[in-house]
């Protein structure tokens, strides 16, 4: 693991072997994509997350997991981005609009009632992966680092999940999240509109995402998930 991208903590228990078993030159991918991280800093280009943050999403065990939900990409303000896909700063008002949208839905779905912040840590703490496609940006320009190279990464993150096993539920809203079920094998998947507020009336308001996330867990054998946030 290169220091630029050592997450805090380190990485969780089981990710580093499983990583490894999927994927054994994965080790040489994070270090050149730390040299380009490195380049674009020297370029002047300022990038987010803080580098600490950007492979946070690893941060709790492998074994931990029971749900995926994938993203497109850190957003691009400046303290907003903390590592985790749809989650912000805990002091970012507003609220990011595709997280408000699903603060509804999960509202609709399952009676939760909100909160006014938009950190989604305690999702986190209970096994929901929020990972990003690709998980560094420049700041201020969406998309702009989808050529760098993270999708192995989280390419190889996908069939870590997938070769250790369920319980496990995939939720996929939108186009770039809906292109990585081929990597999920017989992972139940969840898919949708995305939550943006271009496509959020097209599919994703309405489709029940969290209710049904439970019902496909507890069909392995599993556990509902609590999807309450602490205020």
């Amino acid at each position: 693991m290169p220091e630029l991208l050592a997450p805090e903590g380190g990485l969780g228990a089981g990710w580093a072997e499983a990583l490894t078993a999927v994927d054994a030159e994965l080790g040489d991918a994070l270090h050149e994509l730390a040299e380009r991280l490195d380049a674009e800093t020297a370029a002047g280009r300022a990038w987010l997350p803080a580098p600490q943050r950007v492979l946070r999403a690893l941060s709790a065990p492998l074994d931990d997991v029971r749900v995926l939900i994938v993203g497109q990409d850190p957003y691009p303000t400046r303290g907003h981005p903390v590592g985790l896909a749809f989650s912000a700063d805990r002091s970012v008002r507003p609220l990011p609009r595709s997280l408000a949208n699903l603060y509804r839905e999960l509202a609709d779905d399952v009676g939760v009632t909100p909160p006014a912040h938009p950190d989604l840590s305690d999702w986190a703490e209970r096994g929901v992966l929020l990972l990003n496609r690709v998980l560094t940006v420049e700041e201020g320009r969406a998309g702009s680092h989808r050529a760098l190279g993270w999708q192995r990464v989280t390419d190889a993150v996908l069939r870590a999940l997938v070769a250790r096993g369920g319980p496990l539920v995939a939720v996929l809203w939108g186009r770039d999240a809906d292109a990585v079920r081929p990597l999920l094998g017989d992972v139940p998947v969840i898919a949708s509109a995305h939550p943006s507020p271009l496509s959020a009336r097209r599919g994703f308001f309405g489709s029940r995402p969290f209710s049904r996330v439970n019902a496909a867990l507890v069909a392995q054998g599993g556990e509902a998930l609590d999807w309450d946030i602490r205020s």
